[in-house]
């Protein structure tokens, strides 16, 4: 069996979870509400606090997306109870970030601005200390929105190698090339 898939999903107080007719799995927590529908070859089951995903067969695809569905239910329980959280660094000169309300407006060192207006669900913040690069808060409660626009962001001004401009996660660590001197001599 699939080490991931047969691992049963813990309830936290607070965190409702319901399973209809047709595989729609919903949890529900202080943070808000997600639904995902499960291929119909799965059973999902609720027992006295944890919730089981099986397979009916050991198939390739059955294997596969027994996996998958525990991952993706797992990742609904985490996101209404505690909620997710990722933190973008802008590193270059003059490179500036503010949020009002739902648009995320980047200054990357073109000739405009770029803005960006998110998602409802998904809570910015940005922060501008003296001496410090601008940081990129986000906040959400569904984990593949949050990293989709975490992306869409990222996409705009990717860290080059060289000087390591641009876009990139706190604790990311890029990797650097030395410049044309290197190899001269």
């Amino acid at each position: 069996m699939s080490r991931i898939g047969k691992a049963p999903i813990e309830i936290p107080a607070g965190v409702t979870v319901t399973v209809d007719k047709d595989n729609v799995v919903t949890v529900k927590g202080p943070k808000g509400t997600l639904s995902q529908t499960v291929n119909p070859d799965l059973t999902v089951a609720v027992e006295d606090g944890h919730v089981h995903v099986t397979r009916p067969s050991d198939d390739r695809e059955h294997r596969a997306q027994h996996g998958l569905y525990r991952a993706l239910i797992h990742n609904m329980v985490v996101g209404v109870s505690t909620g997710y959280r990722k933190e973008m660094e802008l590193v270059g000169v003059g490179y500036r970030a503010s949020a009002t309300g739902q648009v995320l407006e980047l200054s990357l060192g073109f000739s405009h601005a770029i803005y960006i207006k998110l998602p409802p669900e998904v809570k910015v913040e940005a922060k501008s200390e003296r001496n410090k690069n601008p940081l990129i808060i986000l906040e959400s409660d569904d984990k593949q929105l949050l990293g989709q626009v975490c992306a869409k962001i990222r996409s705009l001004r990717k860290p080059e190698p060289y000087k390591g401009k641009g876009i990139k996660f706190v604790g990311e660590i890029i990797r650097r090339k030395s410049g044309k001197s290197a190899g001269a001599k």
